[in-house]
């Protein structure tokens, strides 16, 4: 690095790693013992060790599964609930089957539209003729699912209590919705008594929690949730408490796979991908760099293009995800589209766009050099100030910010703005 002799490059690494590992939770999906091990795998073996150590990571992040298990009696929403998470609406190619009558009869997943590791499984609904409560624990396989959701439009049955404790001695998380929390409220207001919306929603949230204790379930939780506007109730907290559920790779993937229905998601979607930027840039500056045309320093083009590509569909900003999106918030995909303005979204990633980002990139990279890899995760010290890990990683950090900007402006054009009293988890 601009002169510096092997022993001060390696040096400078082993103390940023040091530096990394006390924040490992927070910044990368690395543990510390992992983190320990790619300081110790540099200083035996240099950048080459470093990158097979990464591109490992990377595999795994890329190959991580995550599967849902949505259950409950028949009529509760599984089906509206897993279409949901999905991002779709009833009508849209591969969402799932709705009806009022029982129309699951065997375990059916659901591959998320943009993230085909991440399925969710619509469940048969348990105490049915076909799936009485005994048989219905020994065929669905639970041990193939993450955590499971257990739905209830009403209250929660005997069969519910029955299913979370065998849930429970499988050593997997189960957790309690109550939907459908909109047609109850809806019901209150045609009768035409008076009544207050959150002194009614703790009454059902209490009642539900009192029946669950009776069943022999300590301290449980219960979401209440509408299907068809998720920014109301509590479809905000049940999503953390899922995200708190989950180890570290998988708490990642289960945010990538939220549907943008706030700014806050969007942002939780950003800080898990900024966790991939480094990872791509050091593959690049192994690799080696290929010249950017037009200016001096260069990238690995193909692994900027992938990372952009891949930012744009957890980010929710194809073409089919916005369309879905535009669905739900009842608005024309138009409005949406016409805050859509970087030429990063709406068709292919060319070298030429990475060129024009490369400007802006370039420039910035060229002028806080220094800074840049005092800051940058692990082993941005490794690596000099032409390399192509660095501008690699000033391109699809730029890259990240554009796309985050504009998925915030079309969840805005979506549901109003960051005021609007229905939009709860924006601040």
């Amino acid at each position: 690095m601009g002169g510096a002799s092997s022993r001060d490059q390696r040096a400078e690494t082993s103390n940023c790693l040091e530096d990394e590992t006390v924040e490992s939770s927070n910044s990368t999906f690395f543990t510390d013992e992992e983190l320990t091990k790619l300081k110790s795998d540099y200083d035996t073996g240099g950048v080459e060790k470093v990158k097979t150590v990464v591109q490992q990571k990377v595999t795994q992040l890329d190959n991580t599964e995550l599967n849902v298990a949505v259950t409950g009696e028949s009529g509760a929403g599984k089906s509206s609930f897993i279409n949901a998470m999905r991002g779709l609406q009833f009508d849209d190619e591969g969402a799932a089957e709705v009806g009022n009558i029982e129309t699951t009869m065997e375990p059916k997943g659901y591959k998320h539209p943009n993230l085909p590791n991440v399925c969710f499984w619509d469940l048969p609904g348990i105490g049915t003729k076909k799936f009485p409560a005994n048989k219905y624990l020994k065929e669905m396989k639970f041990n193939r699912y993450d955590f499971f959701i257990i739905i209830s439009a009403c209250r929660f049955t005997e069969n519910d209590t029955r299913l979370a404790k065998e849930i429970k001695q499988l050593g997997k998380n189960f957790y309690f919705v109550r939907s459908k929390i909109d047609n109850d409220l809806d019901s209150n207001r045609k009768s035409g008594r008076q009544f207050n919306e959150e002194e009614e929603l703790e009454k059902i949230r209490n009642d539900c929690v009192s029946k669950l204790q009776e069943a022999g379930i300590p301290s449980p939780s219960v979401f209440l949730i509408s299907n068809f506007d998720l920014n109301l109730y509590d479809f905000s907290l049940l999503n953390k408490a899922l995200e708190d559920g989950l180890p570290n790779i998988k708490k990642s993937v289960f945010i990538l796979a939220l549907p943008n229905v706030s700014l806050e998601i969007v942002e939780k979607k950003r800080k898990e991908l900024r966790k991939r930027v480094w990872m791509l840039a050091t593959l690049s500056g192994v690799i080696g760099a290929v010249p950017v045309p037009g200016v001096s320093l260069g990238c690995d083009i193909g692994i900027v293009i992938g990372g952009i590509v891949h930012f744009r569909q957890c980010l929710g900003l194809n073409d089919s995800s916005l369309q879905s999106l535009a669905k739900r918030a009842g608005k024309p995909v138009e409005d949406l589209k016409a805050v859509v303005t970087t030429p990063l979204v709406g068709g292919e990633i060319t070298p030429d766009i990475i060129n024009r980002l490369a400007w802006g990139a370039v420039a910035v990279t060229v002028s806080a050099i220094e800074l840049a890899l005092d800051t940058i995760p692990v082993i941005g010290s490794i690596f000099g100030a032409g390399s192509s890990f660095l501008v690699t990683y000033k391109l699809l950090s730029a890259a990240l910010d554009d796309l985050t900007e504009t998925a915030q402006k079309v969840v805005i054009a979506a549901f109003g703005t960051e005021n609007d009293p229905n939009q709860k988890s924006v601040q």
